[in-house]
């Protein structure tokens, strides 16, 4: 199992080198940029960390457990104790999207206390392989990804507290 981590600042920019990391990081691991599992990952990743920079002003931690078999666990911790609130967007909504998209992608997905806020993490089994048809090629593979709620080592979000509800960075 490889974990990695990258610390986020609070600016919305930051996503896009969130989004480049991701994709260096499963590069490293095996996963190639053209898998459909790392643009799946990196979309998740874009929606997470964009809802944790937007909805709390503050700095987030990134993290992504990656599986032997390929399964991969991403989490994005930040400073805000309020649990993640999925919205339905309408028509030309621009916004509301996010958790409706890890809800669809992840293969499963949900959100924990973590220090003085949250985090919320996905977890994105690797397709099996197709069988090859040549005799004697491998055959399937399953991931097997961390359970649920497992503590990850890796405390509250640098810099950030909270009070009465309302984040401080």
């Amino acid at each position: 199992m490889l974990q990695v981590q990258l610390e986020v600042g609070a600016d919305p920019a930051e996503v896009g080198r969130a989004r480049r990391w991701a994709r260096s990081r499963l590069a490293g691991s095996g996963i190639r940029d053209d898998e459909p599992l790392a643009e799946t990952l990196v979309l998740i990743i874009s929606e997470l960390v964009t809802n944790a920079v937007v909805h709390t002003g503050c700095p987030a931690v990134l993290r992504m457990l990656i599986a032997a078999e390929g399964g991969v666990r991403v989490e994005v911790a930040d400073a805000s104790e309020r649990p993640p609130k999925p919205r339905h967007a309408e028509g030309e909504d621009t916004n509301g999207r996010g958790l409706e998209l890890v809800d669809g992608l992840a293969d499963r997905w949900g959100w924990q206390p973590e220090g003085a806020g949250k985090s919320i993490w996905c977890e994105v089994d690797r397709a099996p392989v197709a069988p090859s048809p040549v005799p004697g090629a491998p055959g399937v593979s399953v991931p097997g990804v961390p359970v649920p709620g497992a503590p990850v080592p890796g405390a509250s979000v640098p810099g950030a507290s909270v009070s009465s509800g309302r984040v401080h960075c």
